[in-house]
């Protein structure tokens, strides 16, 4: 667009950014209504168009902890066959068995660094759920699979506010031990500000978690994810979560408002000469076509700012 944004390297970050695509799984799960399986199935299709290198596809939890995503079985077949990493949420064995059953080649558990979050979430106490993960992802590596895991409540829980770092520290280690290759940290209410992220990304290096291993997801309910962002990858961070138009929020989090929205993340990324392999004008078109098929504009802002200028 006119050659913006003007592009201004800066070598102290990576020079390259995964982006970690969870509209249609973390976005579609949160609407108050069920999107038809042929739209979702096109909504991932033309965001792997777009460039994005691995779309979470959907989640085998039970359907009646989240009745959006009841159609994984039907949704699944539809997009496997795309290049492009299509990784699924499993809550269980049972999950795992479903997904197996259906190709998938890599699965994430999704635990949680706070008790009350826990019980919300999983109907567990933190270290119930981390027992119920553990043969999941043993199974999971076993049949070759790749296993993230996913931890709620990083910075920040509705219930108990603060939340200590030793005891994410604890939560994140636990799940690296037992052999998860990613570790997406959470913050799930949108808490987070740029000093809390690196104090956190300092105390996992101590503990031996490194870097490399882990991913962010921030939601911009203070409107901090961008600069959330901007902190983990002065630390390194190179695998950044967003969702495709801002969609998303959490069923069991009332006020976890939408993740970070991919095209305001590119939009960053390309100013600063970070290379992510993303059609920002194909991402954007795509987000409108979601938000219409939604009913209701994106709250992204750059997919407004670029609608914008187009029309």
């Amino acid at each position: 667009m006119n050659g913006l944004p003007m592009t201004v390297s800066d070598p102290t970050l990576p020079a390259r950014v995964r982006i970690h695509e969870v509209g249609p799984r973390d976005g579609l799960q949160n609407e108050k209504t069920a999107v038809p399986t042929d739209v979702k199935a096109e909504f991932i299709r033309r965001l792997a168009a777009a460039g994005l290198s691995t779309v979470e596809a959907t989640s085998f939890v039970h359907p009646r902890w989240v009745p959006q995503l009841a159609d994984a079985e039907q949704l699944f077949p539809q997009v496997s066959g795309l290049p492009v990493r299509l990784p699924v949420l499993v809550p269980n064995e049972r999950g795992l068995d479903r997904a197996l059953d259906l190709g998938a080649r890599e699965v994430a558990v999704f635990a949680s660094a706070t008790e009350s979050f826990a019980r919300a979430n999983l109907n567990r106490t933190v270290d119930e759920a981390l027992a119920m993960f553990r043969p999941v992802v043993t199974r999971a590596i076993e049949a070759g699979l790749t296993v993230r895991g996913y931890l709620s409540m990083c910075f920040g829980d509705p219930w108990e506010g603060a939340v200590p770092i030793e005891q994410v520290v604890r939560v994140t280690k636990a799940l690296a031990d037992m052999g998860c290759d990613e570790l997406s940290l959470g913050d799930t209410i949108g808490v987070a500000t740029p000093g809390h992220v690196q104090a956190l990304l300092t105390a996992l290096g101590e503990a031996g978690v490194p870097t490399s291993r882990l991913a962010v997801h921030f939601h911009d309910t203070y409107g901090q994810a961008l600069s959330n962002t901007l902190a983990a990858l002065r630390h390194g961070v190179t695998t950044v979560d967003a969702s495709a138009g801002g969609l998303g929020g959490c069923p069991y989090a009332k006020s976890a408002t939408g993740n970070l929205a991919t095209e305001d993340l590119v939009w960053m990324l390309q100013g600063l000469g970070i290379e992510t392999g993303v059609d920002l004008t194909a991402l954007t078109a795509t987000s409108g076509w979601m938000a219409d098929q939604l009913g209701r504009p994106s709250p992204s802002r750059t997919v407004r700012a670029l609608s914008h200028k187009e029309s």
